[in-house]
C-alpha cells in the first residue's frame, strides 16, 4: 500500500526522532566512560566487578546527569555538533584534572577547587604534566564524534514550533537538572537509598566507588559546616571546666624528659621561630638509593641536642596552607570537608591561633613567604591570625632564587634581618612565621648546575627521568639542611633565648607517579594512602635546652601544643585540651590514627572517639560558633 505525504513526514519525523534520542542518550553514556577511563587510567582489572555494578546508581545518576547537560545545550544552541564538543570537552576536563590532581595530591577534583584557580595558576608555570595515551585517544574520539554530529539535525526543523519545543525541552533539562542535584545528591537519606554511601575521608577511593559525577556534587553537601549535635553552651563550658581539671589534677608535661620537666622556673616568653620547609623529609630514609654525600647532616646533630619527631601531615602533594593553618591554630582538618582551604573559606574573621595568643602576650608576630602575598589568600588570612607583619616575595629585593623561587638560604638571612632589626627596634619577645619555596614540585635535574647537584649512586632500577627528579628533590633537601643549620648556629650565639621549631609540610609525587615509594618499599606498590607518605621530619631546638628527646609521631596540630608544653610555657586551655588528648592518640589526620605507642590504624576506640568529638565541639565553637567560650583560648590560669 502506497503511502501518503503525510505518512512519509511522520515516518521521517519518526526515524529522526529515534536517531535524536539514540544520540542524545548515547554520546553522555560514552563521555562518563571516557571520563573515568582518563580519571582511572584503565576500565579494565576491577572496575566492573568491585566499582561499576556494586555502586551502579553512582554511575547511573552520573549518566542522567550528563544527559540532562546535552539537553540543554542541543536544545538551546539547537546543534547536536556543539552539544558534543561540549560535554566531550567538559567530561574530558573533569577526568584530567581528576587524574593530575590524584597523581600530585592524592584527591580529586572537588566543589572548592573552582575557588583556588588563580592560586593553582601562579604555580602552574613550575609543574609539569605528563599526558596520558588516554587523553590523545578521548581528545580524537571528541573531534571525530563532532563531525558525525554535524550531520544531525533536529526533527522538528527550524520553524516559529521549533523554538517553542527547544525552549520546553531545555527548561525541562534545566529544571531536572536542579531536581537531580538537590533532591538526590543533596540528599543523604536518598543517596543511602541508592546505595551511595559517603567517604568524604578518603575521597580517591570515593570517587573511584561512585564516579566524578556523583562524587562531585554530593561533595557540594558538605560545603555547609553542620553543627555538631551536642554543641551548646553547657557542653562547651563542661569541656573546658573539664580540661582545667585535669590539668590541676595531674599538672606535668607529657615529655617526661623534656625542660619543663627538668626546670624549677621555667623561661617564659621565648622568641620563637617556625620555620615549615617546603616538602621537607629526609630522603635518605629510601632502602636501596645510596647518594652521593650525607643529606641532613644538620638535622642528624641536632637530634641529639632538640626535640625530634615526625609531623603527620594532613596534605601530600600540595596544600601547604592546610599544613601551616593546623599548625598555627590546634585545628584538625579532619573534621571540614575534604579538600576544603581554611585560608580562603574560613578564615574570614580574625581567629585563634598560636600568633594571635602570643600577641596578647607581648609578643610581636611576623610572617616570612618565599612566594607571592596573595596565594592561597595569606595576605587576607595573616591578619586575622593576629600575624602583624606579612614579608612576602614582593617585599625582597634581588634574592637568591634557586630553582626560580627565593632560596631556603635567603629565608634564613631574612629571618636573621628581621630578628636584628626587631632588637633593635623594641623589647618584645618575637614570633616568625616563616614558610620556604625552593623545593616546591615539580623535580628535574636540570634546575640545578651540575656541579652542585645531589648524585644518585645506587637505586633499586629507577628510570632515567625518575633519577633526575629524586637527585633535584634531594638536592633541595641537602640545602634546606644546610639553611638550617645556618639558622641554628646563628641563634646559638644570641643570649635571648629562643625557640626554632622546624618540619616539613608534605611529601610529593617522584617519578612516574609512586614509583620512588614502591620500588624502595618505602610502601607497598598501589598503597597510596600510606602513613609513610604522611610523616615528614619535626625539629623543636632551643638555644637554651640541649637534651635530646624522641617525640615520636604528631599531628600537625599538635606542633604548637607540645612546643609549648616542652618548655612549660603558659598555654591556652585549648591547647592544654590538644596535650591532654595525646595520651589517648597522637594524630586522627586524614582517616588514619596514630597510637600513642606510633602505631596505625583505620579505626577509633570509643575513648578516642569521644576525645575526637569533643575536639570537633571546640574548634567548632571557635570557627564558627558563638563563640560560647572566648576564654578557653586565653591562658588557662
Amino acid at each position: 500500500m502506497k503511502q501518503t505525504s503525510g505518512e512519509k513526514t511522520a515516518a521521517t519525523w519518526r526515524s529522526s526522532f529515534r536517531v535524536n534520542l539514540i544520540w542524545t542518550l548515547g554520546i553522555p553514556l560514552f563521555f562518563l566512560f571516557t571520563m573515568e577511563w582518563i580519571h582511572r587510567g584503565t576500565l579494565l582489572s576491577d572496575f566492573w566487578t568491585t566499582r561499576f555494578f556494586p555502586h551502579f546508581f553512582g554511575f547511573f545518576w552520573g549518566w542522567v546527569f550528563l544527559v540532562f547537560l546535552y539537553v540543554i545545550i542541543s536544545q538551546f544552541t539547537g546543534k547536536h555538533w556543539i552539544a558534543t564538543a561540549l560535554l566531550g570537552i567538559l567530561t574530558s576536563a573533569a577526568g584530567i584534572v581528576t587524574y593530575y590532581k590524584l597523581e600530585m595530591r592524592g584527591e580529586p577534583l572537588l566543589p572548592w577547587d573552582f575557588s583556588q584557580i588563580g592560586d593553582l595558576a601562579g604555580v602552574a608555570g613550575h609543574i609539569e604534566l605528563q599526558i596520558q595515551p588516554s587523553m590523545i585517544i578521548v581528545g580524537l574520539l571528541v573531534l571525530l564524534l563532532t563531525f558525525f554530529a554535524g550531520q544531525l539535525r533536529l526533527p522538528y526543523g527550524d520553524g516559529k514550533r521549533a523554538w517553542q519545543w527547544r525552549l520546553a525541552f531545555s527548561g525541562a533539562g534545566i529544571f531536572l537538572s536542579f531536581l537531580l542535584v538537590f533532591g538526590v545528591w543533596m540528599q543523604t537519606t536518598i543517596c543511602q537509598f541508592f546505595g551511595i554511601y559517603e567517604d568524604m575521608w578518603m575521597q580517591d577511593r570515593y570517587y573511584k566507588n561512585y564516579g566524578i559525577i556523583t562524587g562531585f556534587f554530593t561533595n557540594l553537601r558538605v560545603l555547609d559546616i553542620e553543627k555538631p549535635e551536642d554543641y551548646s553552651e553547657e557542653t562547651i563550658t563542661e569541656l573546658v571546666e573539664r580540661t582545667k581539671a585535669n590539668k590541676e589534677q595531674n599538672d606535668s608535661a607529657v615529655y617526661k624528659e623534656s625542660y619543663a620537666v627538668s626546670t624549677e622556673n621555667p623561661e617564659q616568653k621565648p622568641n620563637i621561630i617556625y620555620v615549615m620547609n617546603e616538602s621537607f623529609w629526609d630522603v635518605s630514609r629510601l632502602e636501596g638509593v645510596v647518594f652521593d654525600r650525607e643529606l641532613t647532616p644538620n638535622l642528624h646533630a641536632l637530634m641529639e641536642e632538640a626535640a625530634y619527631g615526625r609531623c603527620y601531615s594532613p596534605s601530600f602533594g600540595g596544600g601547604t596552607c592546610d599544613v601551616e593553618f593546623e599548625a598555627l591554630t590546634g585545628f584538625s582538618l579532619e573534621h571540614p570537608p575534604a579538600g576544603s582551604k581554611p585560608y580562603q573559606q574560613y578564615v574570614t574573621k580574625e581567629m585563634f591561633s598560636t600568633p594571635q595568643y602570643l600577641k596578647s602576650q607581648g609578643y610581636e608576630t611576623i610572617a616570612i613567604h618565599g612566594y607571592y602575598r596573595k596565594f592561597w589568600s595569606r595576605n587576607t588570612a595573616y591578619p586575622n591570625l593576629g600575624i602583624d607583619t606579612f614579608i612576602a616575595a614582593e617585599d625582597f629585593s634581588n634574592p637568591e632564587r634557586r630553582r626560580g623561587f627565593i632560596s631556603d638560604s635567603q629565608m634564613t638571612q631574612r629571618i636573621i634581618e628581621e630578628y636584628e632589626k626587631h632588637e633593635d627596634e623594641s623589647n618584645s619577645p618575637f614570633f616568625v612565621h616563616a614558610v620556604t619555596m625552593q623545593n616546591h614540585t615539580t623535580y628535574d635535574s636540570s634546575r640545578y648546575p651540575e656541579s652542585e647537584l645531589v648524585k644518585v649512586l645506587e637505586d633499586p632500577g629507577f628510570t632515567d627521568k625518575t633519577v633526575s627528579q629524586l637527585q633535584d628533590f634531594a638536592t633541595g633537601v641537602y640545602e634546606a639542611d644546610k639553611a638550617l643549620g645556618e639558622l641554628v648556629e646563628y641563634f646559638r650565639q644570641v643570649d635571648e633565648p629562643t625557640i626554632i621549631v622546624f618540619w616539613g609540610d608534605h611529601y610529593n609525587p617522584l617519578g612516574s607517579g609512586y614509583e620512588v615509594f614502591e620500588k624502595t618499599g618505602y610502601i607497598e606498590e598501589g598503597d597510596t594512602t600510606s602513613p609513610n607518605l604522611r610523616q615528614t621530619d619535626l625539629l623543636i631546638w632551643s638555644n637554651y635546652y640541649s637534651e635530646s628527646l624522641d617525640l615520636g609521631t604528631i599531628a600537625a596540630y599538635e606542633i604548637s601544643p607540645v612546643t609549648m608544653d616542652l618548655y612549660g610555657l603558659e598555654k591556652p586551655t585549648w591547647y592544654d585540651f590538644l596535650i591532654q588528648e595525646l595520651a589517648v592518640m597522637r594524630a586522627r589526620t586524614r582517616g588514619i590514627t596514630v597510637e600513642p605507642d606510633g602505631t596505625f590504624s583505620e579505626e577509633m576506640t570509643e575513648e578516642q572517639m569521644q576525645w575526637y568529638n569533643d575536639h570537633w565541639l571546640l574548634q567548632y565553637d571557635y570557627m564558627f560558633g558563638e563563640p560560647y567560650q572566648e576564654d578557653y583560648v586565653e591562658h588557662s590560669d
